[in-house]
């Protein structure tokens, strides 16, 4: 999935099917000369359908579906037929979608399974043919119902991405490189600051077949709550996920000061974000000989008390092994390890 091809935020215009109006018909048949009502209901309109789909990753196949409509319900007919219901439009949507109001920002619902299906716009209900009506005083009605309208709206369609670990850091701290080499992706990968512009997922195999995903989002500066950099655009692909890393370069002037701004940035934009799992890494680590390394531990130990952190290089494929090891335990919380536990 190219930068390009990565979209999760859509507004289309979506129009649910008119009803189709009930029949006014008078039944005529031979040597039946009064043979009374027999108009048919009109059918339904279409619904417009939200589905998940988990082999969706983003929202660029609805970037030009600027309008989207179901169709009509058919008129009923003679001998009480009923017209055929309209055309059911299905928008299928990746896991992690929200549906919100354009007009109010009301989100209407969110959408977190595969094959989840909720009917954003119910179809127009049709109208009654005249044999409803009848009576014993009004044996002949010669009215019918007219179909229900159908309904219109203008929403948001926004993508959260799902994942189960997402990378946080400042640009440049090697979060595109670790995803490479832990996964299949194929982010860019340059020594400037925001090479990444779009989230970037990866899935990592486990032991016995195993698996979880990760996310690599575009890098925060001080600020971004505010609108700075890339601003709240990336910050809320990291809503879903249920472990943060946090990666700091190790070459970084004052790692607990970075990693500080990095969590006053998610808590302003989202107080909830700091009830996650954490997970400190210092990237880059291949630059430090075993004396320095010592002593980045004492001070780590004193800084990072409740927060467990590890040493990895991603060019010298060090403490990858171990990285994916706590990363599972954190997910599967069953089997984790105490939430002190250090590693180098």
């Amino acid at each position: 999935m190219t930068e390009g091809n990565f979209v999760d935020y859509v507004k289309i215009y979506v129009s649910s099917g008119k009803g189709g109006k009930g029949s006014t018909h008078l039944h005529r048949e031979k040597f039946i000369e009064k043979g009374g009502p027999d108009g048919g209901d009109g059918g339904r309109g279409g619904h417009i359908i939200i589905k998940g789909n988990k082999g969706l990753w983003t929202l660029f196949h609805l970037k030009f579906a600027r309008h989207i409509k179901a169709g009509h319900g058919g008129d009923g007919g003679s001998s009480r037929s009923t017209g055929h219901d309209g055309e059911d439009k299905i928008i299928e949507v990746p896991l992690g979608t929200v549906v919100r109001d354009k007009e109010t920002e009301e989100i209407l619902f969110e959408i977190t399974e595969h094959g989840e299906e909720r009917i954003l716009l119910h179809g127009g209900k049709g109208g009654l043919g005249n044999w409803h009506f009848r009576s014993a005083t009004n044996q002949t009605p010669r009215y019918a119902q007219p179909g229900m309208p159908a309904q219109e709206l203008d929403v948001i369609l926004e993508l959260k991405v799902l994942a189960d670990v997402g990378l946080v850091g400042f640009p440049n701290a090697g979060k595109s490189t670790l995803l490479s080499v832990l996964t299949s992706a194929k982010p860019k990968i340059a020594d400037y600051p925001f090479t990444t512009l779009k989230p970037n997922l990866g899935i990592v195999a486990y032991r016995d077949f195993q698996s979880f995903v990760i996310a690599d989002i575009p890098g925060i500066i001080e600020g971004a709550a505010e609108g700075k950099g890339l601003g709240h655009y990336f910050l809320r692909h990291i809503e879903r996920n249920s472990t943060l890393l946090f990666l700091v370069p190790a070459d970084a002037d004052d790692i607990k000061k970075e990693y500080e701004i990095l969590l006053d940035e998610l808590r302003r934009y989202n107080p909830e974000m700091l009830d996650k799992d954490r997970l400190l890494v210092i990237s880059k680590s291949d630059m430090l000989d075993d004396e320095l390394k010592a002593e980045m531990k004492q001070q780590l130990d004193k800084d990072f008390k409740n927060v467990p952190y590890m040493f990895i290089s991603s060019v010298a494929q060090q403490g990858l092994t171990e990285l994916k090891d706590k990363l599972w335990q954190m997910l599967n919380v069953d089997t984790a390890e105490p939430e002190n536990s250090h590693g180098i």
